[in-house]
């Protein structure tokens, strides 16, 4: 005799809600075949969800295939991500959803399925083509567009917290960086801050951006100056995290010029216990991230470093960010100078990585930039203090977007203030 109590009410809801995936299945590209282990822990059960090219299939309790991705959550969380009432990076920003495996595709999943009544999901993971390229891009939220960049050795997983908060008002962008990630690894990219701008462009072509505001951290926040400097009128406003500036003292650059990335082309991977002391390293307080978390990022540098294209896009951009020259007729800071869009810069006052004592060079060379420094944080603001990161940036274009809207003679006058 089948139950009737408020248990069996809900696991019958959550049955239907999981063999309606088949018939609410958006597809995917040739070649994709993930397998995802759905664990909902509060009523005991586990499903198995198989996307393919050729259609989603869904069992109960699983089979003996390795899953790709297992998401543990309970319930609740899982019909309201069914009905479209938030995202699972919000439920995951809010610790309500955690992920094991590839996160990527843990990510893609919500974007293969319909929601209700034919609606779209709320996000979606494009497969873009820049040129040769191809950018595999992350897209939620409705309103003017914003693009978020991540740093060196990192993904997109870095910025999903700002992802999640800054959709409520913004169309969010958050791609992987050609070489990074799910996107192109090219063997020979230039990998400089220039040839990442270009394709950064390309991609809002392709996207059909004509302006945005973009937000990047650490080697994102170069790329997005060096857009700022080339293409600004393609800039709403610099949204600019413990940007990767130049460095001054370049005490070891005759060893790093000997350091070709080629040698990335070599097979070769990190340890695990290497991989995970550098990446706690870039926290002041590593408590504020959950320990699962972090263990997940690390998994994931380790599965994306085993590709070839991924260890000489590492290599050679590491090696460019430090050669670049500080000073001179193309030295960054005499081009800092002519940077265009208005600009905000938060520094970590521990980081060890881009020391917030930088904030006095951009001063000196750019003194109409805003500058935040931000105790107890070190080179990651939007993961160590997300909320004042994301409340700052909001802050930040919304003064901006009003500026940009201001009667003709608002500008004359600041200029002639200036002047």
């Amino acid at each position: 005799m089948a139950g009737t109590g408020p248990a069996c009410t809900r696991l019958a809801a959550v049955e239907q809600a999981f063999n309606s995936l088949p018939d609410r299945y958006l597809g995917v590209d040739p070649g994709f075949d993930t397998t995802y282990l759905i664990k909902l822990c509060d009523l005991g059960h586990t499903w198995e969800v198989r996307c393919t090219a050729h259609g989603a299939r869904v069992r109960r309790g699983g089979t003996r295939r390795e899953p790709d991705v297992t998401i543990s959550t309970d319930s609740e969380t899982w019909m309201k991500l069914r009905h479209g009432e938030f995202s699972g990076v919000e439920a995951f920003q809010r610790r309500r959803l955690s992920v094991r495996g590839n996160l990527d595709h843990a990510i893609a999943f919500e974007g293969m399925f319909r929601l209700p009544n034919g609606r779209p999901p709320l996000l979606h993971i494009y497969d873009v083509p820049v040129g040769r390229h191809h950018i595999s891009t992350l897209t939620m939220g409705d309103g003017p567009d914003v693009l978020l960049l991540h740093g060196l050795g990192g993904t997109r997983a870095s910025l999903l917290e700002t992802a999640g908060a800054l959709s409520s008002r913004y169309r969010v962008h958050a791609p992987d960086l050609p070489g990074f990630g799910s996107s192109s690894k090219p063997p020979l990219g230039a990998y400089n801050a220039r040839w990442f701008a270009d394709i950064i462009v390309g991609l809002m072509d392709e996207l059909a951006i004509p302006k945005a505001h973009i937000v990047g951290n650490s080697m994102g926040g170069r790329v997005a100056i060096e857009i700022g400097l080339t293409r600004p009128e393609r800039v709403g406003a610099l949204g600019l995290l413990c940007p990767a500036v130049a460095w001054i003292k370049r005490g070891l650059h005759p060893i790093v010029r000997l350091l070709r990335p080629e040698f990335g082309l070599l097979p070769h991977n990190f340890r695990r216990s290497t991989v995970a002391s550098q990446f706690w390293g870039i926290f002041h307080d590593r408590d504020v991230l959950d320990p699962a978390v972090g263990e997940l990022m690390v998994d994931e540098f380790r599965r994306i470093y085993t590709s070839a294209g991924a260890r000489y896009a590492f290599l050679a951009s590491a090696r460019n960010i430090y050669l670049e020259a500080p000073f001179g007729r193309n030295g960054f800071y005499p081009r800092l100078a002519g940077l265009e869009p208005p600009a905000l810069f938060i520094w970590g006052q521990h980081d060890s990585v881009v020391p917030a004592a930088f904030s006095r060079r951009v001063r000196q060379w750019l003194p109409g930039a805003e500058q935040i420094t931000m105790d107890d944080c070190g080179h990651v603001p939007q993961v160590e203090c997300p909320e004042k990161t994301a409340e700052l940036l909001m802050e930040f274009f919304a003064r901006t977007g009003q500026a940009e809207h201001a009667p003709a003679a608002a500008p004359a006058r600041r200029n002639a203030q200036a002047a």
